[in-house]
């Protein structure tokens, strides 16, 4: 069956995210003709969600679940796969007065029962009295499902019907949870992030005026996954209540087909699009493969290509603006940003229309004193670092000393590398039910600890990396992206996520460890080349001796939202996880 394509240009004038809370936002759009477009794997749309229609079946979804005993403010795990009812589910919370907790699909690896596993601690940990889930897999889970003495589990579909008419159940209000967003944090179990309507709607007008500025010829297109945070609040809550119309693919299919992201925005002329760095790593590298049939690309509607989600690596954006400028991508509609799910989502974005920007420092320096000094021409050794932009208005943001941990102390001048705080009106409310994890995070003073490191250069944001993360060797402090790019870089066959860096201690010192992916390593004397090319790397760039562990391919540990978890692969090696050890290598004398 064909679906027309949901347009572009609205019928009703457009707001960009003045409403109280998300019904709001809903009613408002459904006076329009814009809406969710969704796509297969080929780029064809197989199903449409207009605003009007959403808020018809939500709250008509509203009706079912307080008929199957659901009360104002019980929590409801929804499995979110990018599909109408998932989208319907969740609005459908929101006129029944509910919390709504987006949950991951299965990953491609793991196992069934290792997924049904993790959907049983996520549910119980969100205290969910319902899970929604897609029919496929509702054999999985259905044992869970009764274990929990669930009111409500299965489809959207399967709902039963409660009886016509009645009045609706008042709609989350202002100061009540909006949603509940799982963190993918690596050193604890996910905890649910309890954010406001009053904080969702603050961060989302923020995006729409000043971060984006969102015009009436916008339109998104996304692969983002909805459990994410940038998927969730920046192309499907954003756009809702701006009444932009989204052209939704996959997540599973853009991994397999990255061609169809760019196909979407050239065909449909989207303007808004964000990625985290590897897929614009994955496009480069494999895109091609997709465009030897097919209409021409023109790219040049693309106006806003942004990037966040993890650390942003220019070079992967330089050579994708390279690849792609023939076809009409402008390397100034990059816009770098940074944000996190405690603070809803966006902190700081670069100013549309300048691109990357880059600040490059001496990175002797750097490790030895935390200051991010000029590099000049008697640098010895050299980092790349990208401005991420001033905080979105009413959003502060300070730099302080990371001595005085999990305290932060003083406030740091500009150029000085500290623990990043962030005070705002998007900040959630707590992590749910975790008043240690919440007080850890939440200063006194209103300030949120964001856990990660970085400077300010003439107000703009400089990240440099996860406190918890960083390796600190004979008094320097090393970034482990540093480690894991220069591998990747340096070694042929080594590509862009191969590799994990972190610091053991063993006999009392402290160790580097990488793993890495052994593709195209089935041999002995193949392993031990490879082992010899990133020790050298290593030894070279770094002046480290690092202990060189080779892996399976895939075999590295992952976020839910696609980040390399290294905290998770340190504790996998620990375990003794990763069994393909490579030879011992004698250092090399100098």
């Amino acid at each position: 069956m064909d679906f027309p394509l949901l347009p572009t240009l609205n019928s009703c004038p457009q707001r960009l995210g003045d409403f109280d809370t998300l019904s709001k936002a809903l009613d408002y759009a459904a006076e329009g003709v814009t809406g969710f477009n969704f796509h297969d794997g080929r780029g064809v749309v197989t199903q449409v969600l207009s605003y009007r229609r959403l808020r018809r079946d939500a709250l008509a979804l509203a009706r079912r679940l307080t008929h199957a005993g659901l009360r104002r403010g019980d929590r409801v795990a929804i499995v979110a796969e990018t599909h109408p009812d998932v989208v319907t589910a969740f609005f459908g919370c929101q006129y029944a007065g509910l919390v709504p907790a987006l949950v991951p699909l299965p990953a491609a690896f793991g196992g069934r029962e290792i997924y049904v596993e993790h959907i049983r601690r996520l549910a119980l940990a969100a205290h969910a009295s319902a899970l929604f889930v897609p029919d496929a897999m509702r054999n999985w889970l259905a044992p869970f499902a009764r274990e929990a003495g669930l009111k409500a589990f299965g489809s959207v579909a399967a709902l039963p019907d409660g009886p016509d008419g009645g009045p609706l159940p008042i709609p989350t209000q202002e100061d009540e949870i909006a949603y509940l967003q799982f963190s993918s944090g690596s050193t604890r179990f996910p905890v649910g992030i309890a954010v406001t309507q009053r904080a969702l709607m603050a961060n989302i007008s923020a995006i729409l005026r000043h971060g984006l500025r969102v015009v009436p010829e916008d339109r998104a297109v996304s692969w983002l996954p909805l459990y994410h945070d940038m998927g969730l609040v920046g192309f499907l809550l954003a756009p809702l209540a701006g009444q932009v119309t989204v052209d939704f693919l996959s997540s599973h299919e853009f991994a397999r087909r990255p061609h169809v992201w760019l196909r979407l925005l050239s065909a449909n002329r989207g303007t808004l699009s964000y990625s985290p760095s590897f897929g614009y790593e994955l496009c480069t590298r494999r895109a091609r493969l997709g465009m030897a049939k097919g209409p021409p690309l023109d790219l040049s509607a693309w106006r806003v290509a942004g990037i966040g989600g993890d650390m942003i690596r220019s070079h992967v954006l330089d050579h994708f603006a390279e690849t792609f400028a023939a076809d009409g991508f402008r390397a100034e509609a990059f816009v770098p940003s940074y944000g996190m799910a405690e603070a809803t989502l966006a902190i700081s974005f670069a100013p549309l229309g300048t691109g990357v920007a880059t600040d490059i420092v001496d990175l002797d320096q750097l490790e030895r004193e935390d200051i991010a000094q000029p590099a000049t021409s008697g640098s010895r050794r050299t980092r790349a670092f990208v401005l991420c932009g001033l905080p979105v208005p009413g959003t502060e943001v300070e730099i302080r000393h990371a001595a005085g941990f999990p305290r932060p102390g003083r406030p740091l001048p500009e150029r000085e590398v500290g623990r990043i705080l962030v005070r705002g009106p998007g900040l959630m409310r707590d992590y749910e039910q975790q008043p240690e994890e919440s007080a850890a995070a939440l200063l006194p003073d209103g300030w949120l600890d964001t856990g990660d490191l970085g400077y300010l250069l003439n107000g703009q944001l400089v990240i440099t990396g996860r406190a918890k993360d960083l390796i600190i060797v004979n008094g320097r402090n090393i970034w482990p992206q540093d480690l894991e790019w220069s591998v990747e870089q340096a070694v042929t066959s080594v590509r862009t996520g191969d590799t994990a860096a972190f610091a053991v201690e063993e006999d009392g010192v402290e160790q580097v460890v990488m793993l890495i992916e052994a593709r195209g390593a089935p041999d002995s004397d193949t392993r031990t080349k490879l082992v010899a090319a990133a020790a050298g790397t290593l030894r070279a760039r770094h002046g480290l001796e690092a202990c060189i562990v080779l892996a399976p391919p895939g075999s590295l540990p992952h976020t839910s939202s696609g980040k390399l978890s290294r905290m998770a692969a340190r504790a996998l090696y620990l375990a003794g996880a990763f069994t393909m050890r490579a030879p011992v290598l004698e250092p090399v004398s100098e």
